[in-house]
């Protein structure tokens, strides 16, 4: 929840950071480690930008001196919470492979292929909740109604999987395609390096 704590160092400032946004939420950090909600005027907790990033809220987070931006820096804090504090997501062989494709020629294109597979699923987890709205109602919720509900989820189930991985394997083969280039660039004459035929 919004604390309740009032005007900022710097009220001008935020304001007009607030106004620039253009609709985007701008939250201010200051060398106290507090951060500043220029649209509530109030600090707020890490819990309270969680909540934000739960409810789909655009915005930003900036260095209260230099406006530099520090949002990614805020979510990975916010991971690392969520990590520690209970049941992780990442596995300790997934993460030293994630830290071993910094500096290496193919993090770029591993960012892009991990991002798209991940809304890849998100897409899949809206259209399954789309499908199952309703469900919960207790006036509509019957027996008939789940099995009706569940004997159709099989197939539906299946092709959303299926287009998952058909986009998965189109992302990793345009990888490859990228990486084929490369190094032919980077190796001009080499026989055995060539971009894959399709």
């Amino acid at each position: 929840m919004v604390q309740a704590r009032r005007a900022p160092p710097n009220k001008a400032t935020a304001d007009a950071g607030a106004a620039e946004a253009g609709g985007t939420r701008i939250l201010k950090k200051y060398p106290n480690r507090r951060l500043y909600d220029t649209e509530t005027s109030s600090y707020i907790t890490l819990a309270d930008v969680k909540k934000m990033v739960l409810s789909g809220e655009d915005f930003v987070v900036r260095d209260a001196k230099t406006s530099d931006d520090l949002t990614r820096s805020i979510l990975l804090q916010i991971i690392l919470e969520e990590e520690t504090g209970g049941v992780p997501m990442f596995s300790s062989q997934m993460l030293a492979q994630i830290i071993r494709f910094y500096g290496h020629a193919m993090q770029g294109m591993m960012g892009s292929y991990l991002e798209k597979n991940l809304q890849t699923f998100t897409d899949i987890q809206t259209k399954l909740a789309e499908q199952s709205k309703g469900l919960y109602d207790p006036k509509v919720m019957s027996p008939e109604l789940w099995t009706q509900f569940l004997n159709g989820q099989a197939p539906v189930v299946q092709g959303l999987m299926g287009n998952y991985l058909e986009q998965s394997k189109a992302l990793f083969v345009q990888m490859q395609d990228q990486m084929a280039k490369q190094a032919e660039t980077l190796f001009p004459g080499i026989p055995g390096i060539t971009p894959p035929k399709r």
